[in-house]
């Protein structure tokens, strides 16, 4: 099995074409409703409220400790947030310096391209990895939308920092050049390489397949011997490779979007993890959703786990998405933020959330089978 999903990947590196197309059944599509096209109205325009003057939002610039977030500076602008945000702009249709919010975007793209050091590596205030991906990745998805020609050269030398802090275990850390690998950063760096080659930016296939190498064998499947309920279920995704490793909701929808990204869209890896996410939805919407405000498990594992069901289509696709819909209008603000309790703050909930609802719109190129 892994010599087909590694061949699989390989097909990805050497052939474009081959990173495109739809995937599952789009007979029962979902329906955008008005409720939900309000909330992203009301997301729009309380990001556009609280956009910085240097074009970033400002949030709380850290890093996960177990199950919190610890935090070394709250006045700054945040990258990561800053790309999220862009895009979520981007995603509803607005174009750099066109429309309604085209300034906005046009700012937070200034504030991106400046955090672009000589070496490539994106950073600003501290930042770490995460945001160099999510930076990376509002730059391809951004690329073909602007006539400035810094933006791809830039995105060429954030795309060759991804390919050269790649380590031996075909992973990455939250720190570049890190020994040790995670899959939470893993499928944001894949991600941003998978954007960035559909628009031409040059991507190794040995950097490809050795990512598709690490996400495999982070899979928990019977053939590892290891499972221990509550702790690691069949059909998950290691948090590391190792065995022993923890495994959750969100880095399942990791795992699975990982794949998809990888240009892997069938197998049992994906059936299993899917199956995990559907059966596990309304669970952990109530834990980290509801319960919690937002915590940061929850944005992640649905920006990652609402791309993994659209990829797959039918019958995955329509009931999460109705489902993770209802929930996201319920946590709605009155000013139209969401909240972000653990985490970077209400900016991040905010940007992730309404780049879920827009999905269905199909404006950006990553949320198109």
């Amino acid at each position: 099995m892994t010599t087909l999903l590694l061949a699989s990947a390989l097909l990805l590196a050497a052939s474009p074409a081959q990173s495109a197309g739809p995937r599952g059944d789009d007979s029962h599509a979902v329906v955008v409703t008005p409720a939900q096209e309000a909330a992203v109205d009301r997301g729009l325009a309380w990001l556009a409220r609280t956009q910085g003057a240097d074009g970033g939002w400002t949030a709380k610039i850290g890093y996960k400790l177990n199950n919190g977030y610890n935090y070394t500076a709250d006045d700054k602008g945040h990258l990561g947030v800053t790309a999220l945000a862009g895009m979520a702009f981007l995603a509803g249709g607005h174009l750099p310096g066109r429309g309604q919010y085209g300034p906005n975007v046009e700012r937070a793209l200034d504030f991106v391209l400046s955090a672009v050091q000589d070496d490539g590596y994106i950073t600003f205030g501290g930042s770490r990895m995460y945001d160099h991906a999510f930076a990376t990745l509002f730059l391809a998805e951004i690329c073909g939308m602007t006539h400035r020609p810094e933006v791809k050269k830039r995105l060429q030398k954030s795309v060759d920092f991804i390919v050269r802090s790649q380590n031996e275990q075909g992973g990455w850390r939250y720190e570049p050049y890190a020994t040790e690998s995670d899959m939470s950063i893993v499928v944001c760096q894949v991600i941003a390489l998978r954007a960035a080659r559909n628009i031409g930016i040059r991507v190794p296939r040995a950097t490809v397949d050795r990512a598709a190498r690490y996400v495999v064998d982070s899979a928990v499947t019977r053939e590892s011997g290891y499972e221990m309920p509550g702790y690691t279920e069949i059909g998950t995704f290691h948090y590391q490779r190792q065995v022993h490793s923890r495994s959750s909701f969100s880095l399942t929808a990791a795992g699975v979007t990982a794949l998809h990204g990888l240009g892997i869209y069938s197998d049992e890896l994906i059936r299993k993890g899917l199956d995990y996410l559907a059966g596990n939805l309304s669970r952990f919407n109530n834990q980290y959703g509801h319960r919690e405000r937002g915590h940061y498990y929850f944005w992640y594992g649905h920006y990652y786990g609402v791309q993994a069901m659209y990829t797959a289509g039918s019958p995955y696709w329509e009931p999460y998405f109705e489902e993770l819909r209802r929930d996201l209008l319920q946590l709605q603000n009155q000013d139209g933020s969401w909240p972000n309790q653990t985490g970077p703050g209400p900016a991040f909930g905010t940007a992730v959330a309404v780049l879920i609802l827009e999905i269905p719109y199909r404006f950006l190129p990553i949320f198109q089978r």
